[in-house]
């Protein structure tokens, strides 16, 4: 079973809020990326959001297949929940200038809701995070990301945050100290946040 979490803000802790999905990190627990996006989900939180993030050891799931039907709880755990997400953050470490396959690997089990009422994620706000040492493994990810997100028919956010880990990012306790990056975030999870809210409330 996943650790993955499931929180309300608390301007609205009810069904009615939107579901966020943070899917992103890896396998070395407590990583720059991981760390990015859960402060993303905790901004969507304290705008009123319910979120839900699968990180490190959720995410290492057995090789897609298309072939192969039989999936683990872990993968039947994301799959539902991306299917419920009104809106989905991906976060991904640029590793050698592209997405890591921890994260493309969770990203094609998607395949999973092609014959959804909602086809992939038709529509759905989809918010882009990159870590890398350097600008160019960061933005090199973070334009990958937007063009996975475009082919499973999601909206990229008009704000995608690239950071560079080579900088001075976080403290020793691990806290986000650079007030830039922390604004980025904190405008990414508002836009995601408020196009989900926009989606479910048209006719």
């Amino acid at each position: 079973m996943t650790v993955s979490t499931d929180t309300a803000g608390t301007a609205a802790g009810t069904d009615e809020a939107p579901l966020v999905v943070g899917l992103g990190g890896t396998l070395r627990a407590n990583s720059s990326t991981e760390r990015a996006l859960r402060y993303c989900l905790d901004a969507v939180a304290r705008q009123g959001g319910r979120v839900r993030m699968f990180a490190g050891p959720d995410l290492d799931l057995p090789m897609y297949a298309p072939h192969q039907l039989e999936r683990t709880p872990r993968a039947l755990e994301l799959v539902g929940a991306l299917r419920d997400a009104d809106a989905v953050v991906v976060g991904s470490p640029g590793y050698h200038g592209a997405v890591s396959g921890l994260v493309k690997n969770a990203l094609d089990y998607i395949e999973d809701l092609r014959e959804d009422p909602r086809v992939y994620l038709d529509n759905t706000p989809w918010g882009c995070i990159s870590c890398a040492y350097g600008w160019q493994a960061a933005v090199g990810t973070l334009g990958q990301l937007r063009s996975i997100g475009h082919a499973l028919r999601a909206w990229p956010t008009p704000l995608g945050v690239a950071i560079n880990s080579a900088d001075d990012i976080w403290n020793s306790d691990g806290e986000l100290v650079d007030e830039p990056v922390r604004n980025q975030l904190d405008l990414l999870a508002a836009q995601v946040l408020s196009f989900a809210a926009a989606h479910r409330s048209a006719p």
